[in-house]
């Protein structure tokens, strides 16, 4: 059995839709469950959608028509005038009439609350993965398309929703097993899950990498299948470096660090429940399907030590703390932290000296509440608008001179804060945004454009 994830520009229109119907087919002997974004820039419209209603903005209108619009036009498309046209149709009416209500329903009540946010979230993938489902079917795949809602178990934390893999393991193999068994595919939309309640709730952005690693986890299949619009992992941003290259292989470690610094191939969480149960994660490219993509496993391949990609991370805040007389005291660095738990602010990157502690955040909301707090532990500044730069790959700790190659790359770029030693697979360096696309196009022809002895 394979998970078979399609991504928003994979779906993004007839032919692209199309094409994801071939490949599910070419693979139907490997037991294919399909998991699908919204259509390409759907979600997004989704969003805006909200954030107009919830000011009784009457825009929403047209952005509610522009939705319709866009589905109306692809199921008209790719259906001739039928039952199959008119089913499609039917549903697209019944979920686009439940967005109207709660677009109409944040603005009364002035307010969009997360909860209510997914709830209009999700109705991209609740709409894709029935279109998707009954493209299948026409290319002659008997589909199922099943709403993910009421397989893919979470808590309450809405935006940002974690699985209960129990459940979700128990209600998958339930309703999606017997659907394999006899034939059929199963398609379901990926990022969107449901509190035991039934209440709906998003996984977050991205989300859909994640959903296809729960159900393929849930389902011990043999891999997952990440289908995007790109080659597979990069060894750097082609829209920076148009001369970066497909990575064949690479780890579990090294893929969730070019994550979650910036790669956006891969959804970070999507690692985990993979390669808890084993399960290779291969990357294809949707457009350029005969390419062999990447793969990501557990196991780095043997013989491959050095770096493997750069990865950038912009919209970065650097918060400095310093305080010459309580730094070095005891309890200090966990006063610190505990500003940042209190508001539940995550921090990247750490690097500490006689007499200030440097941390860099990424999200800019909590800053002013994070910074009055503390200030009662020393003084604080801060320094918007950078970059984390990262160069992943492994065993960097065996490699004499790599930190030598990579500051003589940068020699003329200014580098604010450095972590290097916490991981044997990342040396990240934080500089002005500014300066970020210049950092990696010189690290790109140090470590990857020329041949070293």
């Amino acid at each position: 059995m394979i998970i078979m994830k399609f991504g928003g520009t994979s779906v993004g229109g007839v032919e692209r839709i199309q094409a994801a119907a071939r490949l599910v087919k070419e693979r139907f002997d490997r037991n294919p469950v399909v998991v699908t974004s919204a259509m390409s820039k759907i979600t997004d419209l989704l969003i805006r959608g909200a954030r107009l209603a919830v000011k009784r903005d009457p825009d929403s209108e047209n952005v509610l028509r522009e939705i319709r619009a866009r589905h109306d036009r692809t199921v008209s498309e790719l259906f001739p005038d039928g039952p199959m046209r008119e089913r499609l149709t039917a549903h697209l009416a019944l979920v686009l009439e439940e967005l109207r209500t709660l677009y109409t329903g944040v603005g009364y009540l002035e307010e969009l609350t997360s909860r209510s946010l997914d709830a209009i979230s999700a109705v991209g993938e609740r709409i894709s993965c029935e279109i998707l489902a009954a493209a299948l079917t026409q290319n002659g795949v008997r589909a199922e398309a099943v709403d993910s809602r009421g397989l893919l178990v979470t808590d309450e934390s809405f935006g940002k929703a974690n699985p209960d893999m129990e459940e979700t393991t128990r209600r998958a193999r339930l309703k999606l097993l017997p659907i394999i068994e006899t034939g059929g595919v199963p398609v379901l939309g990926g990022f969107i899950g449901a509190t035991p309640q039934g209440v709906t709730t998003t996984l977050g952005r991205g989300g859909s990498d994640w959903t296809a690693a729960i159900f393929g986890a849930a389902l011990n299949a043999d891999e997952i299948q990440i289908w995007t619009d790109v080659d597979g992992m990069m060894t750097v941003d082609p829209r920076i470096v148009p001369r970066a290259r497909v990575i064949p292989e690479v780890s579990a470690d090294e893929a969730a660090e070019l994550a979650y610094f910036g790669a956006k191939v891969l959804h970070p969480a999507t690692i985990k429940p993979a390669i808890e149960k084993g399960i290779p994660v291969r990357i294809l490219s949707s457009i350029n399907p005969a390419s062999k993509g990447t793969i990501v496993s557990g196991r780095p391949a043997a013989g491959s030590d050095g770096p493997c990609a750069i990865a950038l991370k912009k919209g970065i805040t650097i918060v400095l703390v310093s305080q010459p007389k309580m730094l070095m005291a005891h309890g200090f660095l966990a006063r610190v932290f505990e500003v940042f738990d209190h508001h539940r602010t995550s921090v990247d990157l750490i690097a500490t000296s006689e007499v200030s502690v440097s941390l860099t955040i990424d999200d800019p909301k909590p800053i002013p509440a994070v910074t009055a707090d503390l200030s009662r532990l020393g003084e604080v500044r801060v320094l918007r608008e950078m970059a984390i730069v990262s160069l992943v790959g492994r065993g960097f700790f065996r490699h004499a001179g790599l930190a030598g190659r990579l500051f003589h790359a940068l020699r003329e770029v200014n580098v604010t804060m450095i972590s290097f030693g916490a991981s044997d697979v990342n040396i990240s360096f934080v500089v002005e945004e500014r300066d970020a696309e210049r950092a990696i196009c010189t690290l790109h022809r140090e470590f990857f454009e020329q041949e070293r002895p």
